[in-house]
């Protein structure tokens, strides 16, 4: 799962180490600062420091005051050296390497390149490297330190960051909620939806909750049929009507009867459409018109990339969303729409869909996709 990006992560790392390991030699062999001190008279000191490129500058200082009045001498005398001093100062007197833009700018380009391939939306991938960018430039570490780690911290940090949106706990909400509980299903076709309900309909009935399922997509055929099939494996009460009926009424008569049957949960697939299908997406907002349900979640294929990510954004904006499932994501080897969808939407991703059997869901936790990315 995510092996590629997982891959480039790690190409951009070892690359970056060595940039960074390759200026750190070379700002303590070819910007070294020569300091000479000499007493001149009890606890005064003069100091001779030598800045590349530059005259010496002579000061004399309380003796207590070395090495801190150093720099201020150099700075005073050499203005014009004061950009480099930085970097020498940490250098020399205080063993430290300060990474500077200049060593980083190629690799960032490069970081941005490797995300974009691995499917990343632009904005996001542009945010991540700003992101990283920030976290290391200006950052200081001690010489001989491991520059990789650094690296890294930078990468996780920033992923985590347009990961994280709000946080919503989905397991916490249905258990608080006034029940029945109704959750509705909404996608482009031949993502997965179906399986997606069956598959939450085993996890709340392993949690204890009494489950409806209501087969509303009525548009494709042999959908019925397939959400009975599952329906009927999973021992889960079904609610459905003839192929061509309204959605919008069978989903208000699975929510009747669980609150005539105190049911716990009605889970409701619908149709799958695409945002241009007018038609179809009025129809989609009459189902949430009429129902006002719970949660409404938005499920397409990991692997689909930033088709995924655009089209989670449309849908969103007909019909707003609570978070979304995405499914195939133990094929998905770049793992851009995990990395995406939540930052574009500002929506979480709720759960993974990562095999073909009823268990196959994965609650997603952004620490959760940190940890594959560096493991």
């Amino acid at each position: 799962m995510f092996e590629k990006l997982k891959e480039k992560l790690g190409g951009f790392k070892k690359a970056l180490s060595g940039v960074l390991e390759s200026k750190e030699k070379e700002a303590i062999k070819t910007e070294p600062v020569k300091v000479e001190t000499t007493i001149v008279e009890p606890s005064r000191v003069q100091i001779k420091a030598e800045v590349p490129g530059k005259t010496e500058v002579i000061k004399k200082v309380p003796e207590t005051s070395l090495p801190e009045k150093v720099p201020e001498i150099i700075k005073e005398k050499a203005p014009e050296k004061i950009g480099i001093f930085d970097r020498i100062k940490a250098a020399v007197f205080e063993q430290e390497f300060i990474i500077v833009e200049s060593s980083v700018k190629d690799n960032l380009w490069e970081l941005e390149m490797a995300l974009l391939e691995s499917d990343v939306a632009l904005p996001v991938a542009e945010k991540i490297v700003e992101s990283v960018k920030t976290e290391l430039v200006g950052s200081r570490r001690k010489i001989g330190s491991d520059i990789g780690k650094i690296i890294e911290e930078a990468l996780k940090k920033s992923i985590l960051k347009v990961i994280s949106v709000e946080s919503f706990d989905f397991d916490e909400f249905v258990k608080k909620a006034s029940k029945p509980v109704s959750i509705v299903f909404v996608g482009v076709n031949g993502t997965g939806k179906t399986t997606t309900v069956a598959k939450m309909a085993e996890r709340f009935k392993n949690q204890g909750y009494s489950v409806v399922i209501a087969a509303g997509d009525t548009f494709r055929a042999g959908a019925i049929e397939q959400i009975d099939r599952h329906a009927e494996a999973l021992g889960i009460k079904i609610i459905k009507h003839q192929e061509g009926a309204d959605p919008a009424a069978i989903i208000y008569d699975a929510i009747q009867f669980a609150k005539a049957k105190h049911k716990d949960i009605v889970l409701a697939d619908t149709a799958g459409r695409l945002h241009t299908n007018i038609n179809l997406m009025d129809q989609l907002k009459k189902v949430c018109r009429v129902n006002n349900p719970n949660l409404i979640i938005f499920v397409d294929e990991a692997i689909a990339g930033n088709d995924a990510v655009e089209r989670a954004k449309l849908f969103n904006n007909a019909v707003p969303f609570h978070g979304s499932v995405l499914t195939k994501a133990d094929a998905d080897s770049k793992g851009g729409a995990a990395i995406s969808i939540s930052y574009t939407t500002g929506k979480p991703i709720l759960f993974l869909g990562v095999g073909q059997t009823y268990k196959d869901l994965v609650k997603f936790e952004p620490q959760w996709l940190i940890d594959r990315l560096f493991e």
